[in-house]
C-alpha cells in the first residue's frame, strides 16, 4: 500500500518539476556519435564533385536532381515502399481480426508462425524466394497445373516478385504492432456496432479500422522503412534492371569510387524515408481529430 500510494504521489507531481537532463546525456551523446557526426560527413563529403574531391560545391546535387534517370530512381524507391505497405496491409488485417478471434492456445501457436521469419536470415528467406518464384518454382507450378496460365510467368527481376517477396519478409513488422492494438480494443464497441444493424464490413470501417490506426500507423512505418532500404531483397529478386537507392548507393561507392555521388543518394534515401515517416505520422493525427 505504502509503494502504491508512494507511486501514486509521484504520478501526481506538479507539471513545474524540473527534470533532470543528465539522466538523457548517455543516449544523447551515443545519437551525436553514431547519428549525427556521420551525418555531417556525409553532408560534406556531398559538398565536393568527383572522386578526388577536389571541387567544393553543389555540382554533386545538381546532377543527381537534374537527372531524369535519378529522379525516376527515388520515385520506384518510393513506389516500392508504399507498394510493400498495401500489400502487408491488405494481408495483415485478416491475420489480426483471426488472432482476435481465437482461443488462447491457437494464439500462442499464431504468434510462434509470425516471429518465426524474424528468427530466419533475411539473406536466406531472399535467397528462398527466388526458388519459389523462378519459372519452375512453386508459383509457376501451381499457376499452369490451374491452367491460369498456358507459359510460366517472369516473377524475377521484376516489380511483382519484389513485392510478393517484401510480403512476406516484412509481415511481422506490420502485424506486431497491429496484433498489440487490436488486443487492446473493446470489443463491446464492436458488439454495438453489430446489435445496432451495421453490416461486418461497415463495422470493420467505422470501429475497427479507426481503432486500430495508431498500430497499422506504426506498422506501416516499419514495413516502409524497411522495403525502401531492403538492398538485398532489391538487388537479389530484383537484380540489375530495377535499380533502387540503395543499390546505387553501393555502385557509386563501392564500383564507381564517386563518394560525393553517393553521399547525394544516401542522404537522399535518408529525407525520402523521414518524408514517408513524417506522411504516416501526420495521417495519424489527421485521423485523430477527425
Amino acid at each position: 500500500m505504502a509503494a502504491a500510494a508512494a507511486i501514486g504521489a509521484g504520478a501526481q507531481a506538479p507539471a513545474g518539476d524540473k527534470v533532470d537532463w543528465r539522466l538523457a546525456s548517455p543516449l544523447g551523446l551515443t545519437y551525436l556519435l553514431f547519428f549525427a557526426t556521420p551525418f555531417l560527413i556525409l553532408l560534406w563529403t556531398s559538398l565536393h564533385s568527383g572522386s578526388e574531391q577536389t571541387v567544393f560545391g553543389l555540382g554533386s546535387w545538381a546532377k543527381f536532381y537534374t537527372d531524369p534517370f535519378y529522379l525516376k530512381v527515388i520515385f520506384d524507391t518510393l513506389k516500392l515502399g508504399v507498394l510493400a505497405v498495401i500489400a502487408t496491409t491488405i494481408l495483415a488485417y485478416p491475420l489480426a481480426l483471426m488472432f482476435r478471434a481465437s482461443g488462447p492456445r491457437m494464439q500462442r501457436v499464431l504468434v510462434f508462425i509470425i516471429l518465426m521469419p524474424l528468427l530466419t536470415s533475411v539473406v536466406i528467406r531472399t535467397f528462398a524466394w527466388i526458388v519459389i518464384l523462378a519459372r519452375e518454382g512453386v508459383i509457376n507450378q501451381t499457376l499452369m497445373t490451374l491452367g491460369l496460365t498456358a507459359t510460366p510467368l517472369n516473377l524475377l527481376q521484376t516489380e511483382l516478385g519484389l513485392v510478393i517477396a517484401l510480403t512476406q519478409i516484412e509481415m511481422p513488422l506490420m502485424l506486431l504492432p497491429l496484433l498489440t492494438v487490436m488486443n487492446q480494443m473493446d470489443q463491446s464497441l464492436v458488439d454495438a456496432s453489430r446489435a445496432l444493424g451495421a453490416s461486418k464490413w461497415r463495422t470493420f470501417f467505422r470501429v475497427i479500422l479507426p481503432l486500430t490506426l495508431p498500430g497499422w500507423i506504426a506498422g506501416a512505418t516499419l514495413v516502409f522503412a524497411s522495403a525502401t532500404t531492403a538492398f538485398i531483397s532489391q538487388s537479389v529478386i530484383g537484380g540489375a534492371r530495377l535499380v533502387y537507392l540503395p543499390a546505387l548507393i553501393w555502385q557509386q561507392s563501392m564500383v564507381v569510387y564517386n563518394w560525393p555521388f553517393a553521399a547525394v543518394a544516401s542522404l537522399t534515401l535518408l529525407f525520402t524515408v523521414l518524408a514517408g515517416i513524417m506522411a504516416l505520422s501526420w495521417l495519424g493525427r489527421f485521423a485523430r481529430t477527425n
